[in-house]
């Protein structure tokens, strides 16, 4: 299969170096295009007033691999590589394998997400990995993971066309529960700003979030679906379908008779 892979870790990351080199040893033809460096957090942002410089970085992966480096965002990555550096549409669109988990509401804010999105937006199935720690460096097991899921949907597709958002427990291979199907769940953190003082006596503030709690949202039915916080929290791989359609059912349900006046 024709594989175009991403991240938001950079493409030096370990991360996605084993993800891009497992699935070409497994005969997929890959070709990597991703940030030239660190590009967490970045959203679904798009670079709009600068030029966007890609460099080949071949070297960098097993060989086989096709791979550029790209000044700007994730998703500016896939929609570049797509656009303007692939002959041919590909057959999926990965992204990851991220460093740190995208769990519940983390899906907002994640570069990896977001190039994986970006990749259905243009009609093409996706499927986000991340590892759950930032302090793990064994990848190995969700790169394995990542083959066997793209062989299952390659023999067995999918009827819609959907991103799938996958998180790997960081633990040992063995401990592992299985792969299981959930839903997103919500997760919440405190946004500290740290006032500091820079070389030069000006003010400058860092942001660092911490973790407070991870919550179900009760106007979500749950349909004996676990979250991916507390499925992932137990063990198992979570497997999550997404779709960028915003849309909330319960909004238009209760703003239908609702008179809307300009």
């Amino acid at each position: 299969m024709r594989l175009l892979i991403s991240n938001d870790d950079g493409v030096y990351a370990l991360g996605i170096r084993t993800l891009a080199n497992t699935l070409a040893e497994a005969g997929h033809e890959v070709t990597v295009v991703c940030p030239d460096r660190e590009r967490s957090a970045t959203g679904h942002g798009l670079t709009l007033h600068d030029p966007i410089r890609a460099v080949q970085m071949d070297q960098v992966f097993r060989q086989g691999v096709k791979a550029w480096a790209c000044s700007g965002t994730p998703s500016d990555c896939v929609k570049l590589a797509l656009w303007a550096l692939l002959d041919e549409k590909p057959d999926f669109v990965l992204s990851g394998i991220n460093h740190g988990s995208n769990l519940g509401t983390d899906v907002l804010y994640s570069g990896t997400v977001s190039a994986a999105m970006e990749g259905v937006i243009e009609g093409i199935p996706s499927i986000a990995f991340s590892l759950t720690s930032f302090q793990s460096q064994e990848f190995q097991p969700a790169a394995d993971f990542a083959c066997t899921l793209v062989q299952q949907l390659k023999k067995d597709p999918l009827s819609e066309l959907m991103l799938l958002n996958v998180n790997v427990p960081a633990i040992e291979r063995d401990q592992i529960r299985g792969a299981i199907l959930t839903r997103q769940g919500v997760r919440r953190y405190t946004d500290v700003f740290e006032k500091r003082v820079d070389p030069r006596g000006k003010i400058y503030y860092w942001l660092s979030g911490e973790l407070l709690e991870d919550v179900e949202d009760p106007d979500i039915p749950n349909e004996g679906i676990p979250t991916d916080v507390e499925a992932n929290r137990d063990g198992y791989i979570t497997v999550t379908p997404l779709h960028y359609n915003l849309t909330s059912p319960l909004g238009l349900k209760l703003m239908k008779d609702r008179k809307l006046s300009s």
